[in-house]
């Protein structure tokens, strides 16, 4: 304990520093907020194939196990809310001690908290869109497993699937921001998904990693194990 509180003294000292740190948030942030990740022993994709589901593909040939586990997933984030982690972050953005977050969480929980400067790297699963038009819909067309009023296609959440690729706009902002950081911190994620895994690599800003599980050959210049919010807690404390 410790050691992780030196360094947590440590991440605060270089946070001071700068105006210019970018935040990159993963699953970690989420499952303390009670929602399940994809890749832990308790993930969801423990009880699901991923790609019989998860896949602009399923939309066409079984929509009604698409529809089904999406319907879920909306229906169980309404029983969840953003933690003190999340709120943390976005009072530290509003103090200028945050320039910019990215994340690859869909559930819009960084928004709720009050982050305004949010890059969604694998789109908002409270959004919705026909398939096949792009056009906008809402969640109770979705629920309610109506088709699209414009051209009758099916519809689906604005969330990035197997096979697509993540939205330019966001993607781009994100990198640019990443370029110009003077300090990156990753939180939550196991950095496995291509090509999110690689944006704290497209700088020469110190990084830091923080997470429950630490790969011993990750390249990280400062590495803190621990859950997002314990550590959050005790970073706001230290600035």
């Amino acid at each position: 304990m410790r050691e992780t509180h030196q360094k947590i003294i440590k991440l605060a000292s270089l946070m001071k520093k700068t105006t210019q740190t970018v935040i990159l948030t993963g699953a970690g942030m989420s499952t303390e907020s009670g929602i399940p990740d994809f890749r832990s022993n308790d993930g969801l994709w423990q009880k699901i194939d991923p790609m019989t589901v998860a896949r602009p593909e399923t939309i066409r040939e079984d929509y009604d196990t698409f529809y089904g586990f999406y319907k879920t997933r909306v229906e169980t984030l309404k029983q969840h809310s953003p933690h003190e982690g999340h709120h943390i972050i976005a009072r530290l953005e509003k103090k200028g001690i945050i320039k910019a977050l990215i994340t690859q969480n869909v559930d819009d929980f960084h928004h709720i908290a009050g982050s305004e400067r949010v890059y969604y790297l694998h789109g908002s699963i409270r959004t919705f869109r026909c398939h096949n038009c792009l056009s906008p819909a809402n969640e109770i067309a979705f629920l309610s497993k109506k088709p699209c009023e414009f051209c009758g296609g099916r519809l689906r959440p604005n969330v990035v699937l197997f096979g697509e690729g993540l939205p330019h706009d966001a993607l781009n902002k994100a990198i640019s921001e990443i370029e110009v950081s003077e300090l990156v911190i990753v939180i939550g994620t196991s950095l496995r998904v291509y090509p999110v895994s690689q944006l704290p690599f497209m700088t020469n800003a110190t990084k830091v990693y923080i997470n429950r599980v630490i790969d011993s050959q990750n390249s990280f210049d400062l590495t803190i194990q621990g859950n997002a919010k314990e550590v959050l807690i005790e970073l706001e404390k230290q600035l």
